[in-house]
């Protein structure tokens, strides 16, 4: 009898020893060393950083449209000591987590009943998709007539700015849920309030939270355009305040805090986000 032929099933020592489901960094959805994926990430702000202190730097614009990244830094500093840094930035966070707050509070119930049933998403869906192309900034006439001009004002446009979109978005999210999850509730004798609360909403909480972790993007960038109804105060309202002077560097300066604020928010939701879904994270989840 001739000699077997060699088992090319089996794994050898280097098959064994590299994760199967370990996809090349290159590859469609691939995935990376931690470490790898720091180093990149700081490759990404470091270079936009480089090209600016590099431009201006070589004086090829005037230092009152391009200042220079330690100009910029010294301006910060002097924001900090002399003009109540601290407290324009606890202004503008308040502002900006009261608005995202009252929105969120209304518009999670109302996207999730749309998502559900056909008769609330016929009679709200269509209105609510007309709203969300209203500018937010064309009702800042009718809020100061209606709210005012104090905190209440400020809070509302960015509420404007926000709410007809997360309604939409959480219907989606919810919409999604796949129909078999229901059918199995309903074959199991499940009412409709069961569906609702024992399968939609859990199987919908990761994609709610990325909707909301996306409108808190969305109320920063309506912060600027809050602050411009009657403020004295804020990051917005120093960034106005400054374009009023030609203070480049304090605006850039102020620029920048607004995007280091959100950048944490936006990380801190992404944390509670793997806090409370972990199961959602884990290689080879949904």
């Amino acid at each position: 009898m001739s000699e077997l032929a060699p088992d090319v099933t089996a794994a050898s020592p280097v098959t064994r020893s590299r994760p199967r489901n370990r996809r090349l960094p290159w590859a469609v959805r691939g995935e990376m060393p931690r470490y790898a994926f720091v180093v990149l990430a700081a490759a990404g702000f470091a270079l936009p950083f480089l090209a600016w202190l590099i431009v201006s730097g070589l004086a090829l614009f005037d230092p009152v449209f391009l200042p220079t990244p330690w100009k910029v830094m010294q301006r910060t500093a002097e924001w900090l000591v002399e003009d109540e840094l601290l407290g324009d930035i606890g202004i503008s966070v308040a502002r900006v987590f009261g608005g995202f707050i009252a929105s969120a509070v209304i518009a999670v119930p109302m996207g999730v009943l749309i998502g559900t049933y056909a008769p609330v998403r016929a009679l709200l869906e269509p209105l609510t998709d007309f709203s969300r192309y209203l500018p937010a900034v064309a009702f800042i006439p009718l809020i100061m007539l209606w709210v005012g001009i104090d905190e209440s004002a400020k809070i509302t446009v960015i509420f404007v700015g926000t709410f007809f979109q997360m309604v939409l978005m959480i219907a989606d999210d919810v919409a999604r849920v796949p129909n078999a999850s229901v059918e199995a509730a309903r074959t199991m004798g499940a009412s409709n309030s069961e569906v609702l609360q024992h399968v939609l909403i859990p199987a919908a909480r990761p994609a709610i939270l990325t909707t909301l972790r996306t409108m808190m993007g969305l109320s920063w960038t309506y912060l600027v355009v809050a602050e411009l109804v009657a403020a004295n105060s804020g990051l917005g309202f120093s960034i106005l305040k400054a374009q009023r002077f030609l203070q480049t560097d304090k605006i850039f300066a102020g620029i920048l805090l607004i995007g280091l604020v959100g950048l944490l928010t936006d990380q801190a939701f992404r944390w509670l986000h793997r806090r409370c879904f972990k199961w959602h994270h884990l290689r080879g989840g949904a």
